[in-house]
């Protein structure tokens, strides 16, 4: 059976579409994807992403703890900030890519994805063992809401006192909407400004009501996954279990600066990784222009002018903003150059697709 978002009920009084995704019960769309792409685009989206997992890591080695347990320097993060990172295996493949969060000298918050959230878990525990530090899943307690878009800030503004000039991108404080306590997050996965809302789960129902209310006025919709996927894609941003894997390292994604192989000590991984840090990587990740309406879809195969297959599709849709098909995908090096014309088999047909640089779409 799926597990239920503590904003279950909220979703279903607004006519969602359910979804499972990783084992969760979530709205895939409310009306349309295309108007809730648009929303977060011109105004302003709202978002339940109670299914991803929270993690506290505590004590006076947390900070080290982390440092060994991922690829990047969490010891070097100030408190009140974010960093993007990942958990890699001793062989360098990713497990997850995932937002960690120091909350205080000692105390870390890391966001992992829901189909991961178990296995991160687990990783942690097993990875901090040796360290002073305590690692507790809070997944069960917590609610995530986001609101994202060009209007988040005035909405959000409406709610709270707190001062959202201050924070800046990739940084959090804890806050009070309208006598709710949250952690504000100035952080999202839309290629927009916008914010991410760590509140106690029982409390979610009434800060989902409050942002509906106050971005109202605003053009706010509640947003669905569907468009949530087409958002990032136009972002570049890359989706766990599409553009990473346990089979893919860092260097092949295009991320390999969130490897900190600079930072004293061991961590899981650093012996492969230092590998692929000076060694030519086969296959890259890379964007792709097609023209017409057909998008190329996950799993379809690219082939260059002589018919050799050279790479295959992870993520590909039309583009709601940018009205062109445009697509993720890992293609041999040798064809990586933006401004390269590759075929992709479109279920039969062959249409011609342009290497292009990532993202597609950057905000002004």
């Amino acid at each position: 059976m799926s597990k239920e978002s503590p904003l279950y009920a909220v979703h279903k009084g607004l006519g969602a579409l359910f979804t499972d995704f990783a084992g969760w019960s979530m709205p895939v769309r409310y009306s349309s994807e295309l108007a809730e792409h648009k929303a977060v685009r011109e105004a302003a989206g709202l978002f339940d992403l109670s299914h991803m997992a929270e993690i506290e890591v505590t004590g006076p080695q947390a900070a080290a703890a982390l440092d060994y347990a991922l690829v990047g320097n969490l010891s070097g993060v100030k408190p009140g900030k974010a960093r993007y990172t990942m958990m890699c295996n001793p062989d360098a493949g990713v497990l997850d890519d995932l937002v960690v969060y120091r909350l205080d000298d000692e105390k870390f918050l890391v966001v992992a994805n829901a189909g991961n959230a178990g296995a991160v878990a687990a990783a942690l525990t097993e990875r901090a063992a040796e360290f002073d530090a305590v690692v507790t899943d809070k997944s069960d307690d917590i609610a995530l809401i986001a609101i994202q878009g060009p209007k988040a800030v005035e909405i959000l503004r409406s709610v709270t006192e707190s001062d959202l000039d201050s924070l800046k991108y990739y940084a959090s404080y804890p806050a009070v909407v309208k006598g709710h306590d949250v952690l504000l997050a100035r952080t999202g996965y839309t290629g927009e400004d916008g914010f991410e809302l760590y509140v106690a789960a029982a409390e979610a129902p009434a800060v989902w009501a409050l942002l509906t209310e106050a971005g109202e006025p605003h053009g706010l919709l509640p947003a669905g996954l569907a468009c949530r996927d087409t958002l990032r894609l136009e972002a570049g941003m890359p989706l766990y279990g599409n553009e990473l894997s346990a089979d893919l390292c860092p260097y092949e994604a295009g991320l390999g600066r969130v490897v900190k192989l600079d930072k004293p000590g061991d961590f899981v991984g650093r012996k492969a990784l230092e590998v692929w840090s000076v060694m030519p990587v086969p296959r890259i990740r890379v964007g792709l222009k097609g023209t017409g309406r057909r998008a190329p879809r996950h799993g379809y195969k690219i082939v260059d002018n002589d018919g050799n297959e050279i790479g295959e599709i992870t993520s590909g849709a039309l583009s709601p903003t940018l009205g062109y098909p445009i697509a993720m995908a890992y293609v041999d090096i040798a064809h990586t150059e933006p401004g390269t014309q590759l075929s992709v088999d479109i279920r039969g047909k062959i249409e011609t697709v342009e290497v292009v640089a990532l993202p597609f779409y950057k905000r002004s």
